[in-house]
């Protein structure tokens, strides 16, 4: 009797995740990421992701990586934002393999979305180009394992408006890392022969 009862609930948990959003997030959950599935609460456990970035800072102009960390998903909606404002920031840019772009307050490029419900997971890296903003940024997403299995308000730590480019040094770890003695021992090398 169990033969025919597990593949029946594994063909119904997919049919259940299809007829929820398979193409995306609707527009309508930019503002609270909340997914929409019909009856479906988001997990009261802390979530198994992570919102990775490449630098803990940011500059107009200089892309950030961002990767979930975590188990693989099939749903995602993926966004940029300040303090507690509800508006998506900056630009995403090409979307990688089975995911979308979500106009989000007005901005095409607002967030990310899954396009279908193929498995996604640590290899997907998506890319993110920062506003000319001086406010500190976050990336909050809404990570569905399936229709009837997501979290919501998955957060990165907090990215910085970084100072003018020469002046912070790549760690291996991949984050900025400020090297101020350096730079002031240029600038007294500087002043004593200019002066």
């Amino acid at each position: 009797m169990m033969e025919i009862l597990l593949p029946g609930l594994s063909i119904l948990q997919v049919l259940c995740f299809v007829s929820g959003y398979p193409t995306g997030a609707p527009t309508g959950a930019c503002e609270d990421m909340m997914p929409r599935h019909i009856g479906v609460q988001p997990q009261p456990s802390p979530a198994p992701y992570t919102l990775l970035t490449n630098t803990r800072t940011y500059q107009p102009g200089m892309p950030i990586t961002v990767t979930i960390s975590g188990p693989e998903y099939r749903g995602l909606l993926l966004e940029a934002r300040t303090g507690s404002g509800t508006n998506a920031l900056g630009s995403w840019q090409l979307p990688p393999p089975d995911t979308r772009f979500l106009q989000c307050t007005g901005n095409p490029r607002g967030a990310v979305t899954h396009s279908n419900t193929n498995l996604k997971g640590n290899t997907t890296v998506y890319s993110w180009m920062p506003p000319d903003s001086t406010s500190p940024i976050y990336f909050k997403a809404t990570v569905a394992q399936q229709r009837t299995v997501y979290w919501l308000n998955v957060r990165s730590d907090t990215l910085a408006r970084g100072k003018a480019e020469g002046l912070g040094l790549v760690t291996s770890a991949g984050r900025a890392k400020e090297k101020p003695l350096p730079l002031l021992l240029i600038c007294f090398l500087l002043f004593q022969l200019l002066g």
